[in-house]
């Protein structure tokens, strides 16, 4: 299992990102960080860490990022997060079994849960978790077969089954990257949403741009990528430092 964080000027949240991977019931086989066109501290940072190779990825963008992080790697399953993740003591071991109990499973997706967000927005995405995900759910993938959930900051997939699809599409600019693979992986075979396998992150965005314009961001690009197979929006705000 490789790991992969894709981190551009993620100084502020990368040390407690690979200090979770690092103290995993389940040892990563190895950490790539993908120091992507990152002006701050974000290499350096990375490099006070043991068993972590800081891979450099000059052209900006988290699709390029990806798709770099996935000719670098050498595991047989691909375990993505965002730098300002949190990984639970379990996280690998729980990835892990999933696999190994299902061997026709090409990938895994599963949810967030927010440490720096307001009672309010956390309440608000767990009711998300447990009506409007499986509802959304049922709806594209079992009914429609269009398409899946899958969340591009907590993700993992075997690297044959990604190669298959041809890596990561890098013409997307950022918004619908993840339901774009969700969508491509589930045309090729088995996509599960668990929601054991969970990852704390940061609200960041809500914080920076309020609750209903980011609601509203994420519904109109998963549904312009499950139906025109492109996402709505060509650009994005940038909340990192």
């Amino acid at each position: 299992m490789s790991v992969i964080v894709c981190a551009h000027n993620e100084a502020q949240y990368l040390g407690p990102c690979l200090h979770s991977l690092l103290t995993q019931s389940r040892e990563p086989d190895e950490i790539l960080v993908i120091n992507n066109a990152s002006t701050d501290e974000t290499r350096a940072v990375a490099q006070r860490y043991p068993f972590v190779r800081v891979v450099d990825e000059p052209r900006k963008g988290l699709v390029v990022a990806r798709e770099t992080g996935r000719r670098e790697a050498i595991g047989d399953v691909l375990v993505y997060l965002d730098a300002d993740c949190r990984a639970p003591l379990t996280w690998l071991e729980r990835i892990e079994r999933h696999f190994e109990r299902d061997r026709d499973l090409i990938a895994l997706s599963a949810p967030y849960r927010f440490y720096d967000w307001d009672w309010c927005g956390r309440l608000l995405i767990r009711a998300y978790d447990f009506t409007v995900a499986p509802l959304t759910q049922l709806l594209v993938k079992r009914i429609l077969r269009i398409g899946t959930i899958f969340y591009g900051g907590n993700f993992a997939v075997r690297r044959d089954a990604l190669a298959s699809i041809g890596g990561f599409d890098t013409s997307i600019e950022f918004h619908g990257e993840d339901t774009n693979l969700g969508r491509r992986l589930f045309a090729i075979g088995r996509v599960r949403l668990v929601r054991d396998c969970y990852l704390y992150t940061s609200a960041r965005r809500y914080n920076s741009m309020g609750k209903g314009a980011v609601f509203r961001l994420y519904v109109r690009n998963f549904t312009s990528e499950v139906l025109h197979h492109r996402p709505k929006d060509t650009t994005h705000v940038d909340v990192r430092t």
